[in-house]
């Protein structure tokens, strides 16, 4: 195994969740369970399987200086960043802002409405539009931060 293969990886991510009063919350998590495996005949890598659901992939683009004024994820989702800048600010005040790579869980569904603030708030930075693809989840969200590792 290759110096390189020898140490198991961790990436982060943001997890947007909602705690048991119904407040949001950003945590910056890590994703930690990779193993070794092949696909196929390629050279073995590190995987982090995740759970097999069905899902829906959405891609978009917001124009520049959008906002998304105060809301819930439509789902539990993993949002990516493809190109441009983008900002998210849960209830808590928390303002985190990604760029490309960079991605994040948005897990705030069952949220409350509290100062005119429900779910969380997003909206691009810069001059270029954000391009987002989402992977929408077909599954109940858990009131836990950091639950996917």
């Amino acid at each position: 195994m290759t110096e390189s293969m020898s140490r198991r990886p961790q990436v982060g991510y943001w997890h947007l969740w909602t705690d048991a009063e119904g407040i949001t919350h950003q945590t910056r998590c890590q994703l930690t369970s990779f193993e070794v495996a092949r696909i196929g005949a390629a050279a073995p890598q590190w995987n982090n399987r995740q759970p097999t659901l069905p899902c829906t992939v959405v891609f978009t683009e917001q124009p520049v200086g959008w906002v998304g004024d105060w809301h819930e994820n439509p789902a539990p989702q993993w949002i990516i960043v493809l190109s441009g800048r983008w900002w998210i600010e849960s209830m808590d005040g928390t303002r985190i802002e990604q760029g490309p790579g960079e991605f994040s869980l948005g897990e705030d569904q069952g949220s409350i409405l509290m100062q005119g603030r429900k779910g969380h708030r997003s909206g691009t930075i810069g001059s270029e539009p954000a391009r987002l693809m989402t992977v929408q989840l077909h599954t109940a969200p858990t009131r836990a931060p950091c639950h996917v590792r």
